[in-house]
């Protein structure tokens, strides 16, 4: 009766204030007497005092360590004799009441976190170990007192850190909450053991990314117990008046996968002991996945069993993480396996602080065996596409990018169906996995087999706008048909493209045109698009600018001489700005290009390039200067190959010969009449970004004066105002070369 009626009083404090009856107000008031004494709760005769203890601490002001301490003795000692003698009725109400959970978890929030000094983290657990054991006490609640607790203790500085430390107070504290872990499980109904393992690892897992080794430490040794809490029970003692209890058939948690992800990365921590409890617990759940995957056997397939303790034991002779993986691999659900594979892609972002070598290990192991790890396509791709933007390392992006590739040759269909769901229009990411799958030949045919179909009704989009979409539908289209040289020009002349101004369409259009021309037939149709190539260097962009230099090469490369002569000579013209351009990698494209083309002219086209090389020498020449040596190099290649077409024997064995400042002067003494041109075009690398270019730049033009002046006077004005200019610029360092050293070399 008392308990019913408390029931009836929980219940009036829960619901708005209404009238009530007088006989609903007797009710009421008999129940707050009896909840004023507690003599109603069962257990009350059986540790009255620890009861008392109890209320009086939540009614009070006054909370310091003697009391705090108390209070939670009284909780577990009062909890533990009532299931001792079987009078857990009404606890649940004394608890929602007085509010016990809450109070613990606020005790537990106010602790210091820069020391271990007191034993209420301790008591606060075994209070929590000994309230599990009765039914729907914690129930609602469990996922906060344990953040409360994993907060505190985890965040605690390194045992060696804290002052004052005693070593039996920090392991009775972890002691106390591995056992009240294990009975939060175990007391937990057969419905919800999944459950309850499921939200206790997650939170575990979000401690195991800290940059702290002890922070790791601590979570991966929780982790460990309930590893071995899996391993080693047949089945998991839930309520003991239900019928049965979960088996290990049924365990079944979709966290495994990550949980397995985490652990096999927290093996690259070998210097700490983080390290060998991931090993302890990798072995622990290979021994759970294992007896499970047994367990579902057939009597005629029991033979096939094996060893699980040979296994393990080999798990710990080589503890790397692909060997470790590929042992797991065959008792792993599709979904297990799939979310291995995501947490090995999210550990390479730029912020993780696990080993991305093991990773990239990993991955590439992955790739290997597609069919058996990229199986949930759409997860798979949606992470690459969530993570890449946080990549920046280029060993890490690639590998990720090449994952995407093997998936791509795997699931094309699969793999442009999400990338086109999960990616806006122009999503920068999106565009860079596009060209990575755009950089490999049986791969580019396949997606742009598929991106026509997908693109075609206009539901779908990869760029901005639907005309750029539809540029790359009609390169699909040419890609795609079987079609004959005239038959393919005729085709792209009624499209043409690559006329568009459009920078991220060009770039991504480029590349798969990159890719297509490998193949020589493909390459000798595509020289159709000579021209529009040529046009996109007037765009500037500089990522479509390099891609179009490479295809024009391999274009050229394809044609005969006589055929490609004229346009070389045009496109040899195109060139010389960038020549000077400020991205050093299109700068050495640009000169090895204008190097080939000079070879290229024949006949009447010669003379026009020779016309044109001429305007390029002085470039070159300040690009034997250029800090980048690649670049440098090409250069020399380059003025070889002009002075071979000019006909120079001096510059032909000056360049040979290495003889840098002669060059200059040979060029002068070779064409005075383009003394005044060469002046003007020396003065813009005054300006350079590169020092280096700077000083050629001035000793060019300190030579040029002092070949056409022979007046002493002049030639001293000239050698000072050089070592003025020089002086001045803070960039460049103090000259170390005299008047002297002008003159003779």
């Amino acid at each position: 009766m008392a308990e019913k009626l408390l029931r009836v009083a929980l219940k009036e404090d829960r619901a708005p204030q209404e009238s009530s009856s007088p006989v609903e107000s007797h009710e009421l008031c008999l129940a707050q007497q009896l909840e004023m004494d507690a003599s109603w709760l069962p257990a009350y005769h059986l540790e009255p005092e620890h009861v008392d203890v109890i209320r009086a601490f939540v009614s009070s002001p006054e909370k310091d360590e003697e009391r705090k301490l108390k209070f939670l003795t009284s909780i577990a000692v009062l909890f533990r004799a009532a299931t001792y003698n079987s009078l857990c009725q009404g606890l649940d109400l004394f608890c929602q009441r007085y509010k016990l959970a809450e109070n613990i978890k606020v005790l537990l929030e106010e602790e210091p976190r820069d020391q271990l000094h007191t034993a209420v983290w301790r008591s606060a657990m075994f209070a929590m170990t000994e309230m599990s054991f009765v039914e729907a006490v914690l129930e609602g609640k469990e996922i906060g007192l344990l953040q409360a607790c994993f907060s505190g203790i985890f965040l605690l500085p390194p045992k060696e850190e804290m002052q004052d430390l005693k070593p039996f107070l920090y392991f009775t504290t972890m002691k106390g909450m591995d056992t009240m872990l294990v009975a939060l499980v175990l007391n937990s109904p057969t419905s919800r053991v999944n459950e309850k393992m499921q939200s206790i690892f997650q939170m575990l897992l979000t401690f195991t990314t800290s940059e702290r080794a002890s922070v790791r430490e601590r979570a991966v040794g929780r982790m460990r117990v309930l590893s071995f809490l899996l391993a080693n029970y047949s089945s998991l003692k839930a309520d003991p008046n239900e019928e049965r209890h979960a088996s290990r058939a049924e365990m079944q948690m979709p966290i495994i996968g990550q949980l397995l992800g985490h652990l096999l990365l927290l093996l690259s921590f070998k210097e700490e002991e983080t390290g060998h409890l991931a090993l302890d617990a990798l072995c622990l759940l290979f021994q759970f996945k294992y007896q499970q995957h047994c367990a579902t056997l057939t009597e005629e397939n029991t033979q096939l069993q094996g060893d699980w303790e040979t296994e393990t034991t080999s798990l710990r002779t080589s503890p790397s993480a692909t060997h470790i993986i590929e042992s797991f691999a065959e008792y792993l659900q599709p979904s297990e396996r799939s979310d291995i594979v995501r947490v090995f892609i999210e550990a390479m972002t730029d912020s993780s602080t696990f080993d991305k070598e093991a990773a990239r290990n990993v991955l590439d192991m992955v790739r290997g065996n597609p069919d058996l790890w990229l199986v949930d396509v759409p997860k798979i791709t949606s992470c690459i596409h969530k993570t890449l933007g946080c990549i920046k390392s280029v060993p890490a992006r690639q590998s990720v990018e090449s994952l995407m590739v093997s998936m791509a040759d795997k699931c094309p269909q699969e793999v442009v169906t999400t990338l086109l769901q999960v990616a806006p229009g122009g999503d920068s990411t999106a565009l860079a996995l596009w060209e990575a799958m755009f950089s490999v030949p049986q791969t580019v045919r396949n997606i742009l087999k598929e991106l026509l179909s997908q693109l075609w009704d206009l539901k779908s989009r990869l760029f901005c706008t639907h005309l750029e979409d539809y540029c790359l539908v009609r390169l699909a289209m040419l890609a795609s048909r079987d079609l004959g040289d005239r038959a393919f020009a005729a085709t792209y002349l009624d499209f043409r493209f690559l006329k568009e101004e459009r920078p991220a369409m060009l770039s991504l259009v480029l590349r798969a045109i990159m890719t297509l021309s490998e193949r020589d037939e493909m390459a000798r149709k595509m020289k159709v698009i000579l021209p529009d190539l040529m046009r996109v260097l007037l765009f500037g962009y500089k990522a479509a600018t390099t891609k179009a230099l490479l295809v024009f090469r391999t274009i050229m490369a394809q044609l005969e001489r006589r055929e490609a002569s004229h346009i070389a000579v045009q496109m040899a013209e195109f060139l010389l700005p960038l020549l000077d351009d400020e991205l050093s990698q299109l700068r050495e494209s640009s000169i090895s290009l204008f190097r080939d083309l000079m070879m290229m002219a024949v006949g009447n086209d010669k003379r026009e390039m020779k016309n044109v090389v001429r305007l390029g020498l002085l470039p070159l020449f300040f690009r034997l200067s250029d800090q980048t040596q690649s670049v440098a190099k090409v250069a020399g290649e380059a003025l070889l190959a002009a002075a071979e077409l000019l006909k120079w024997k001096p510059l032909k064995h000056l360049v040979r010969t290495q003889q840098t400042w002669q060059i200059g002067e040979s060029l002068l003494k070779q064409d005075r009449r383009r003394a005044q041109e060469f002046l003007i075009q020396s003065l813009s690398y005054l300006k350079d970004a590169q020092a280096s270019l700077r000083e050629a730049a001035v000793r060019f033009i300190a030579l040029q004066t002092l070949a056409e002046d022979r007046e002493p006077s002049i030639r001293s004005l000239v050698a000072q105002t050089v070592i003025i200019i020089l002086s001045s610029s803070r960039e460049q360092p103090r000259p170390r070369w005299t008047l002297r050293a002008l003159c003779c070399r």
